[in-house]
């Protein structure tokens, strides 16, 4: 079995977003401007970024026989990324996300994980997620599917890297249950909300360093409109961000982390990497939903100055 550069698991959710005029609160009454259907999930979403950078890529997920299965699936497969350790369940339902996107691009994000959130050891290959130099995971709403994370990760060779991003499902969970993947990360990506429902720490800074000495090699904080801050057991870095018009934040962070680990298999230091993230993050943000403005690696190349 030939090498692959990543292999994503998290969730596949068939995103439903609709562009609003303001995000209402409860009670109130907000109004439709715009609609758009693609498909995403956050490991996924980085591994059809990393496609799109040149790299080999794969998944492990689950989906159900519906036609957002289908979708889910065949856009996976338009992109490039290997779908071997893709489950087809025969009952179920596929996940879906409800999104409201406000004038700034911020979001409400509703998920109903369907069969993401039943995922079992047995349904994945330890050879398929050996097959790779990094093992990147992504949040999942229930417990099972996290259980069976875990356990995958402890049965992985020394030779695969974890990259691991936990989102706000898995940052409440906190530091304690999240032990077993960290103790096993390398490179982690949070962002300064997670930080401080990780660590207890505000300062991310400091929540930052708190992980370094929990053993995590390499962390990348992303800081939205400020950048990132990159850190690892000798330097650290306030990376700048690239101002641009922000349509979405859909799938931003996700962006991002396709960037910052395509950087690190680039043999890039962490300064680089994260300007890399912050590259990529910055064009995806163009437009709406996660995956239409990723850049190709063209864009990268004119990015870097490089033929």
């Amino acid at each position: 079995m030939s090498e692959l550069d990543a292999i994503g698991f998290g969730a596949l959710n068939v995103d439903k977003l609709f562009k609003v005029n303001r995000i209402a609160a409860a009670e109130e009454e907000s109004f439709v401007v715009d609609h758009s259907e693609a498909c995403g999930g956050s490991a996924a979403n980085t591994m059809v970024a990393m496609a799109r950078l040149g790299c080999k890529v794969g998944f492990i997920g689950k989906v159900a026989s519906d036609p957002e299965g289908r979708m889910l699936l065949q856009d996976l497969r338009k992109e490039g990324v290997d779908t071997r350790g893709v489950t087809v369940a025969k009952v179920g339902r596929s996940g879906k996300v409800m999104g409201f996107v406000g004038k700034e691009g911020e979001r409400a994000l509703y998920i109903d994980p369907g069969v993401n959130d039943t995922i079992k050891i047995d349904e994945t290959d330890s050879a398929y997620a050996s097959s790779t130099k990094f093992l990147h995971l992504s949040s999942f709403a229930g417990k099972q599917s996290f259980e069976t994370q875990k356990r995958l990760v402890d049965r992985l060779p020394e030779k695969v890297k974890v990259s691991f991003d936990p989102g706000a499902l898995y940052a409440r969970i906190g530091l304690t249950k999240l032990k077993p993947i960290i103790d096993k990360t390398s490179v982690m990506m949070p962002n300064a909300g997670e930080i401080a429902l990780l660590t207890g720490k505000t300062d991310y800074k400091a929540g930052a360093r708190l992980l370094i000495d929990e053993g995590v090699e390499v962390l990348a904080v992303k800081l939205g409109s400020k950048g990132c801050y990159v850190i690892d057991r000798g330097e650290s870095h306030l990376v700048e961000p690239f101002k641009v018009k922000v349509v979405d934040t859909t799938g931003a962070g996700d962006a991002f982390d396709a960037g910052f680990i395509f950087g690190l298999l680039s043999g890039k230091n962490i300064n680089e990497a994260g300007k890399i993230g912050n590259f990529v993050a910055s064009r995806s943000i163009t437009t709406m939903g996660a995956r239409s403005g990723l850049p190709t690696l063209d864009d990268l190349k004119k990015f870097l100055g490089t033929s």
